[in-house]
């Protein structure tokens, strides 16, 4: 419970933060007719929907299992992920027309000090929010948080880069803004592609990563009772995975002996690796010639 609130409280933080950004970029950028102010002014916005969209694909993924949903809402994360990168990639292909149409049209802008200043709000505020996220997406592993802490970090990035347009207009170079203008609108597609590949493979439940199946291996290699395993399966559940495999044990053992060896063996894998929230183990008798039993 303590990771949705702490999702929550980001998410909330997160509109706050960009409705005041999305106010005051939009009035400066559309005074002085700076595409890439305007641009940003878009970002901001995206990134209000962003953090709607995490509030409340947090919401349901924080429901327990039910009736009709016997592991939980914890795939909401990912729906609500998903839909976030493809409202961010249609936003940021408008950016990118609008900014390509300036610098063949060779659009001017006036300078004005409000640019540098909003510039300045904008990478301190973001700067906090991303540090803020980025601790919680690495502490509880939160992809819809992650999401929102690099959209936080782009944003630095693309707003410093903002600030140069601004300070070389000074100098009658106006189509720098054009270009930022761009790699604003390039870089939101890029984040929205890894986020929605991110998402699909979750939902088309992709198999745990290799290392966390290694660090389950090391685990039964140890417990020289199990003679083998096989059939080793994983089904992502919210942002951990449910497991079950097959091993095999001593055929003389009793049923009580060998399902205790089982029963011991997910405490441990559930207890050691964070990754993994329910693992499922079939005990299968073995001969004492059997002399290898391969795994999948």
């Amino acid at each position: 419970m303590e990771r949705y609130n702490q999702v929550k409280i980001a998410s909330i933080l997160g509109i706050v933060g960009n409705i005041f950004l999305l106010i005051i970029k939009a009035i400066i950028g559309f005074i002085t007719n700076s595409q890439a102010m305007i641009a940003d002014a878009f970002n901001s916005a995206g990134d209000i929907f962003s953090s709607a969209m995490t509030y409340i694909g947090n919401k349901i993924a924080s429901k327990p299992g039910d009736e009709d949903h016997n592991l939980g809402h914890g795939k909401a994360e990912y729906i609500f992920s998903m839909l976030i990168s493809l409202v961010m990639i249609v936003m940021a292909l408008k950016i990118f027309m609008d900014s390509l149409l300036s610098i063949i049209n060779k659009t001017t802008y006036t300078f004005s000090i409000w640019l540098t200043i909003v510039c300045i709000i904008t990478i301190i505020i973001k700067i906090a929010l991303y540090i803020y996220t980025h601790s919680l997406s690495k502490k509880y592993n939160n992809l819809l948080i992650e999401a929102n802490a690099c959209d936080h970090k782009n944003d630095c990035v693309l707003t410093t880069f903002n600030l140069i347009s601004g300070l070389l207009a000074l100098n009658g170079i106006y189509w720098f803004d054009g270009f930022v203008g761009l790699s604003i609108s390039i870089w939101i597609i890029y984040t929205s592609i890894k986020i929605f590949k991110e998402s699909y493979d979750v939902l088309m439940d992709k198999s745990i990563s290799t290392k966390v199946k290694n660090k389950v291996y090391k685990i039964i290699e140890k417990h020289k009772e199990i003679k083998g395993f096989r059939h080793f399966n994983s089904t992502p559940v919210g942002y951990k995975y449910q497991i079950s495999l097959t091993i095999f044990v001593d055929g003389n053992l009793s049923t009580y002996e060998s399902h205790r060896i089982a029963d011991n063996l997910e405490k441990e894998i559930i207890k050691k690796i964070d990754e993994i929230y329910l693992a499922v183990i079939h005990v299968n008798p073995t001969e004492k010639k059997d002399k290898d039993i391969s795994k999948n």
